[in-house]
């Protein structure tokens, strides 16, 4: 399958970074990624056979992350990120989205790179940006949408909670991909392969065509129209040989 111009651009970035490690001796850092960038970033990293290198974004579950590439004499450390975390405050009798939030922000002119994870809570919600514009969005941003609220540097465990999920589970006739996404979607398995064929189905953030595609546990999935899913579980085996999977669905 030919590379996207984005794609490229992103693997000459990755080339760069890794000049820097292993040429000049200084780390380099890149991101924040989206979950599909981050895996053709890890991908990309090993197949230039570099292992010293981090992926993070202030926390266990981020799925926006920056990428650190550090020398070899230097171990990866998640406090060497150039990122910062900030709480925003605001009436627990209001009720503001991670759109309300993503809008607010982009409109004040930041890149959505230098933007990681939004966490909202009731009341709270904590947002992940690169060092440098941390103490921009802290004096500029005052409202959210039609909220008033303040932002301040810094942030304190435990955090919002990333997502919410509705747990799955069924018995399939194998991991093929048609099953899984039967399952996870509540659909039958003639349905799934059309979804699979169609092109309406990411598996681990590439499009995957083929109904026999084998899903692993840790899986992720997205079904256009169906939102998306991790397979946590495959196994065990029934006694009349099919296949027990359990999963969460994004809600």
């Amino acid at each position: 399958m030919e590379k996207s111009r984005e794609d490229s651009l992103l693997e000459a970035r990755l080339s760069d970074a890794l000049r820097m490690a292993e040429q000049k001796n200084r780390r380099a850092f890149l991101g924040f990624f989206d979950e599909r960038e981050a895996a053709l970033a890890r991908a990309f990293l090993r197949r230039s056979r570099c292992e010293n290198f981090l992926l993070w974004g202030g926390h266990e579950e981020a799925e926006r992350v920056m990428l650190g590439v550090f020398p070899d004499y230097q171990e990866p450390e998640a406090s060497s990120f150039p990122l910062a975390a900030l709480t925003v405050s605001y009436r627990k009798e209001d009720v503001l989205t991670h759109r309300d939030f993503l809008g607010a922000l982009l409109a004040c002119g930041v890149e959505r790179a230098s933007l990681g994870d939004i966490l909202v809570g009731e009341g709270r919600a904590v947002l992940f940006a690169r060092e440098e514009i941390a103490p921009f969005l802290a004096e500029q941003v005052e409202k959210i949408g039609r909220v008033g609220v303040r932002l301040a540097l810094g942030a304190q465990e435990p955090y919002p909670a990333a997502h919410r999920y509705e747990d799955f589970s069924a018995v399939v006739a194998s991991p093929r991909l048609d099953c899984v996404v039967a399952a996870a979607a509540g659909l039958s398995r003639e349905k799934a392969a059309a979804l699979v064929s169609s092109g309406l189905v990411v598996l681990n953030y590439k499009e995957e065509t083929s109904s026999s595609a084998q899903v692993e546990e840790g899986a992720k999935l997205s079904i256009r129209g169906k939102g998306k899913f991790v397979v946590d579980r495959l196994g065990p085996l029934t006694k009349k040989g099919r296949l027990c999977i359990s999963g969460r669905k994004y809600v």
